[in-house]
């Protein structure tokens, strides 16, 4: 089951490491990890994606509770959450009528061209990993996807919850 994990830290050199390494120590993957400071510079939001069951969450989130640096871990996906990820997309635009079934696409996923070239777009969308799997899908049917890059999962509880120190 995909799990993903909100963690409050100190934003401090090794701080990310002991984090991830508590999943690595313990056979667990990390699917997708995105990581930037707060509004306060101090501290630094992290959001780990990963594949796990209740039994084993449980474990995770309370040896990450107990690194030094932590000040709070929030599993979001024991409740309402908005999450959302980033990906850009590089595809060849070999003829006029591929480049008029992209535009199609762009316009139906609510994605924006980015950057035009004589032979590529570079494209970004926003959105669940479904619709960001789901748009690579449909343009890798009507021309050749030349590279991609995604952010992974950043997320946020809804209504009132919130990761405060």
């Amino acid at each position: 089951m995909k799990r993903i994990l909100s963690v409050l830290m100190e934003n401090a050199p090794g701080s990310l490491s002991r984090i991830v390494g508590v999943f690595s120590q313990r056979g667990y993957n990390v699917d997708s990890l995105c990581v930037a400071p707060t509004d306060d510079k101090s501290l630094s939001r992290v959001t780990i994606t990963t594949q796990a069951d209740d039994k084993v969450i449980e474990q995770i989130t309370k040896q990450v509770n107990k690194l030094i640096d932590v000040l709070k871990v929030v599993d979001l996906t024991d409740g309402s959450h908005v999450e959302r990820e980033l990906m850009l997309i590089k595809v060849a635009t070999r003829s006029e009528l591929v480049r008029s079934e992209i535009h199609r696409n762009v316009d139906i996923f609510r994605a924006q061209i980015v950057d035009v070239d004589s032979t590529n777009y570079t494209i970004q969308v926003t959105g669940t990993s479904d619709k960001l799997d789901a748009f690579a899908h449909t343009l890798g049917q009507t021309t050749e996807i030349i590279e991609a890059s995604r952010t992974g999962i950043c997320g946020l509880a809804r209504g009132e919850k919130a990761l405060r120190p």
